[in-house]
């Protein structure tokens, strides 16, 4: 069997925007963000992200994906202004896609399943951009999916701290108590 090395077109109606939330400081936690893309077409997906992924972060020229999230990656993928590289990730950065800019800078975003309900797929982009979470991507979606219908904002800020309580409130954060 032969691969061939001509870029794949995508080919889609009209889509809703771009489903992508970034950190403010890239490359300061495990993931710079996440993407949550609307199907399992890889064509389709990538090239809607690279087409518009933010300009200030730089062109993008080089994509790894995790093999759980798309059946198939074909070497190359047409985008708006030429084609994207494209390659697999070691199997240990499951739901994870690795961007590499001309500039030479390198994203890795959180690819939160398309099946995810709005408050999952919500709750996954926000915890993805939170500055200051060390969570893995499959971990980030562990954490979404073991505790359904809840509001990522009582889990997930972006100041940079989390909590894990049912309160809005860390324990640390209430007054004490007199004694009585």
């Amino acid at each position: 069997m032969t691969t061939s090395n001509n870029p794949v077109h995508a080919s889609s109606p009209a889509r809703g925007s771009l489903r992508l939330r970034m950190v403010d400081h890239p490359g300061r936690d495990r993931v710079d963000g996440g993407w949550w893309p609307r199907s399992h077409d890889l064509v389709v997906e990538l090239a809607d992200l690279v087409d518009h992924f933010p300009a200030r972060l730089g062109k993008v020229g080089w994509a790894s994906v995790s093999r759980p999230d798309w059946a198939v990656a074909p070497p190359r993928v047409a985008v708006a202004d030429g084609y994207v590289k494209v390659g697999w990730l070691p199997q240990a950065d499951d739901h994870v896609v690795r961007l590499k800019t001309a500039e030479r800078a390198v994203f890795y975003l959180l690819v939160v399943p398309p099946d995810f309900t709005d408050d999952q797929g919500a709750e996954a982009l926000l915890a993805a951009s939170t500055h200051g979470d060390k969570h893995c991507a499959a971990d980030i979606l562990d954490l979404v999916t073991e505790h359904p219908d809840v509001d990522p904002a009582d889990r997930w800020t972006d100041n940079g701290t989390t909590w894990w309580g049912p309160h809005a409130v860390a324990p640390s954060f209430h007054p004490a108590r007199s004694g009585g």
